[in-house]
């Protein structure tokens, strides 16, 4: 059973945390609170998230500066970071956002659904990461496993039927996201679906006859 993902929400105002959690509770995952930067990073030394929601004003360590820490280390660089901000200060403030790893800005006051469909498809994106990583796991102890008879084709099968499982729903998502402006998304599908098929391609070498 995968367990449900965790989401970081970030902010130095319990109001602005109380918002996210009241939108944000319908997706049914784990919300996790942090009142500041430094908060933020200690969080996730411990923990795997799906998508961080990170305010961009905040005393002492900022938005744009917990965002360079989080995308310097190589257990979070690959977690989506969205800034929300109160105030637009123009293309020159959005782009500092971006080129510190986010990949969405928004401002507030936001749109509440909006915002729901936005981390809804990361927490998807992820949970198909975690779903490709059990069978690459399961798939890799065999191949590792070099003086072992060869994978029965009960387990091959179920591996198989797995795998395509995920298979089936990476291919609804992309198809959801067909055309998106937002070229992160698109990105994390791509890398998504490579992964898919490398993998279906090692199952495959697997079975009896191939080469």
């Amino acid at each position: 059973m995968v367990q449900k993902a965790k989401i970081l929400l970030v902010d130095d105002r319990p109001e602005n945390l109380l918002a996210l959690e009241a939108i944000l509770s319908a997706l049914d995952q784990t919300l996790v609170r942090a009142a500041s930067g430094e908060e933020a990073l200690k969080a996730l030394l411990t923990d795997d998230f799906a998508v961080i929601l990170l305010d961009v004003q905040m005393p002492g360590m900022d938005g744009f500066e917990t965002a360079s820490h989080i995308k310097r280390r190589e257990r979070t660089r690959d977690i989506p970071i969205i800034f929300l901000t109160a105030i637009n200060h123009g293309p020159h403030h959005t782009f500092r956002g971006y080129a510190a790893g986010a990949v969405d800005y928004i401002s507030k006051p936001f749109d509440p659904w909006v915002l729901r469909a936005k981390v809804s498809v990361f927490v998807d994106l992820y949970m198909k990461n975690c779903q490709l990583k059990e069978q690459a796991a399961l798939l890799r102890l065999q191949l590792e496993a070099d003086e072992q008879p060869p994978l029965g084709g009960a387990l091959l099968g179920e591996l198989s039927a797995r795998v395509a499982a995920v298979e089936e729903q990476a291919e609804s998502l992309a198809k959801q996201l067909d055309g998106t402006p937002e070229p992160a998304l698109a990105t994390t599908v791509q890398h998504l679906e490579r992964r898919l098929a490398a993998l279906r391609q090692a199952i495959e070498a697997l079975r009896p006859g191939s080469h």
